[in-house]
């Protein structure tokens, strides 16, 4: 069972491909925004999976995050997760994220519990 308190930490380190000038979201070799986000997302994600029941999955539903300091390529970043709210399905985390020299942003993600394989005959019903 899922209850809040549950702790996530990635770490990484920024590649050309991360930057902002590479995903389209500016025009300057740093760690881009949508990475930042990809990075909690995944923080998150993997901080619950042990927690699942088989046939069970997360989807982000919510990101509100300040992306507050760049980071160059090169540099080591991470996120830090922590589960402050189990709403039954809905699962809200406290997020932040640091590279080498201090934080880079922080915020609030969500996420809802899934059953996979009815999640996927949804999407398929659309196509």
């Amino acid at each position: 069972m899922i209850q809040a308190g549950i702790k996530g930490r990635l770490e990484q380190t920024v590649t050309p491909e991360m930057s902002a000038a590479r995903v389209g979201s500016g025009l300057v070799d740093v760690f881009a925004t949508p990475m930042m986000v990809a990075l909690i997302e995944q923080t998150c994600y993997e901080s619950v999976l042990p927690y699942l029941d088989e046939g069970q999955g997360t989807v982000g539903t919510l990101v509100n995050v300040a992306h507050t300091a760049a980071t160059p390529i090169g540099m080591r970043v991470w996120c830090e997760s922590e589960l402050v709210e189990v709403d039954r399905r809905r699962l809200v985390f406290k997020v932040k994220a640091f590279d080498e020299c201090g934080p880079i942003g922080e915020g609030t993600h969500e996420r809802f519990i899934i059953d996979t394989a009815k999640f996927f005959e949804k999407v398929k019903a659309k196509s």
